[in-house]
């Protein structure tokens, strides 16, 4: 599961180098497609910080419930069984 999530990883970072690789050469960057839609680096950057700061919370909140759960659901399963 770990590899095939690396793999997933790997072959967007492949494919985000090409798209980007592809627009430079026409021109086009970063900056200018974010002026474009009328975002700034630093309001995107308060926007990332404020998902975040979202979001944390609620995924300890959650973690509270599932971690107990999985593990008592790890501890009975059966011996030799795989989870993947």
């Amino acid at each position: 599961m770990l590899a095939r999530l690396f793999a997933t990883l790997v072959k967007i970072a492949v494919a985000s180098l090409i798209v980007g690789t592809v627009l430079a050469h026409f021109g086009i960057t970063a900056d200018q497609i974010l002026k474009d839609i009328g975002v700034t680096p630093e309001r995107l950057a308060e926007l990332a910080r404020q998902a975040f700061v979202w979001a944390l919370p609620n995924v300890l909140l959650g973690a509270l419930i599932i971690v107990p759960i999985w593990f008592v659901a790890f501890l009975f399963r059966p011996p030799g069984t795989k989870s993947e």
